[in-house]
């Protein structure tokens, strides 16, 4: 694995379905061709977040027309998402690739990797000195937003809702919406609603959670949202209140376990709305299943479901930007420093490693799939307090 000082970085058009993001701006790679760092860029990797190859240039990329041209000559790959089929082929023992990954719900990806012997590190399980998630928390806010927006525009009877304004009107309740978690997404999603005028009730198990939320509203932030601790019986009282039900369960590196069965959502309301922001990991709602922005919904027991997996691609100029802001500190590190050192330096970025030299280094991955588990310190020479 290379040890830092001039490597070669690659940037590639996404190949997942409505994916326009892109992992690095023009911006970004100004930073890392300035220290010296050599970047190649797909031609029209940034078009769908409105990022010209001309931009590209001017900060110092090389263009190349072919993705081929960009992985064989590259050393690190910064991704949004995973390697998808047609690209394995590209993946290969000096190489390290930087994506959102969600292998806990792909094992063909897990097992690409683990045959290629490339080094494959998950952006949503890097941490900060916090413990907080500062890759995958921007793309977390933004979906955040993004949910009770969607969901109000599915409530509508055109779009084939029940014909509910999320807000109410003089004289007329509001719309009820429920979030099941207090994580990022939910309490973004959960603001967001409150200030469309929306009855918001949030779902949690965390208490410390549901406090941060309650300590919101007492503040004047979230002035329509209550509290509930969750419980099985709890939860299916919610869900058949709800015209809105939006799934924020963050389980960072596992399956997102299944809170609302099917039966539940059979209970609810002709013309109601889910959205499962977890469909990356499996969904928290039994029903869902992942679906894409160019076919966003299907209709299950008259339930509208909303199950994208990338959502803030919607937002694809903005999410690009919050992206690569939060992105390229980690690059440059492992660049600057080499892949060792920078692990020893920075004990949260180790917590991105998933599979190295062929082996799973991720505890909750191995565990997931009944594999064997190689601690990260067996197969790179870190440091004792890097372990």
């Amino acid at each position: 694995m290379f040890s830092g000082a001039d490597v070669r970085i690659g940037v590639v058009r996404e190949l997942t379905l409505g994916e326009d993001r892109v992992a690095l701006t023009p911006y970004a790679v100004y930073e890392l061709t300035k220290a010296g760092h050599r970047v190649s860029v797909e031609a029209g990797a940034g078009e769908g977040a409105a990022l010209a190859d001309e931009d590209y240039a001017a900060a110092g990329a090389r263009l190349l027309a072919d993705a081929a041209a960009v992985w064989r000559d590259s050393e690190v790959i910064a991704k949004v998402f995973g390697p998808v089929a047609e690209e394995y082929g590209y993946l290969r023992e000096d190489l390290l690739v930087f994506a959102f990954l969600s292998l806990s719900v792909n094992r063909r990806l897990l097992e690409a990797f683990v045959g290629s012997r490339c080094a494959a590190f998950s952006m949503e399980t890097v941490r900060d000195e916090t413990g907080a998630l500062p890759i995958l928390t921007p793309m977390s806010e933004i979906a955040g937003s993004l949910v009770p927006q969607i969901g109000a525009h599915y409530l509508q009877r055109p779009a084939g809702g029940r014909g509910i304004l999320l807000g109410g009107a003089t004289g007329v309740r509001p719309g009820h919406v429920v979030v099941l978690g207090a994580g990022i997404v939910g309490s973004g999603a959960a603001r967001v609603a409150g200030g469309l005028g929306a009855e918001v009730v949030v779902i949690d198990r965390d208490l410390d959670r549901l406090r941060r939320v309650q300590e919101l509203r007492h503040g004047g932030s979230l002035g329509g949202v209550k509290t509930l601790a969750a419980s099985s019986m709890g939860i299916r009282e919610a869900v058949a209140w709800a015209d809105l039900l939006i799934g924020a369960v963050q389980v960072v590196g596992s399956k997102t376990p299944h809170l609302v069965d099917r039966e539940t959502v059979e209970e609810m309301k002709e013309g109601s709305v889910i959205i499962d922001a977890d469909v990356d990991q499996g969904g928290s709602i039994e029903t869902s299943r992942p679906t894409t922005l160019d076919d966003p919904i299907f209709v299950e027991s008259g339930v509208t479901h909303y199950c994208v997996k990338n959502l803030p691609a919607s937002v694809p100029v903005t999410a690009t930007r919050a992206l690569s802001n939060a992105l390229l500190p980690y690059v440059r590190k492992i660049a600057g420093r080499g892949l060792v050192d920078a692990l020893n330096a920075d004990h949260g970025l180790a917590r991105g490693a998933a599979v190295v030299e062929g082996r799973i280094v991720n505890e909750d991955l191995a565990r997931e799939y009944g594999i064997d588990h190689h601690p990260l310190q067996s197969v790179l020479p870190l440091h004792q307090e890097a372990r």
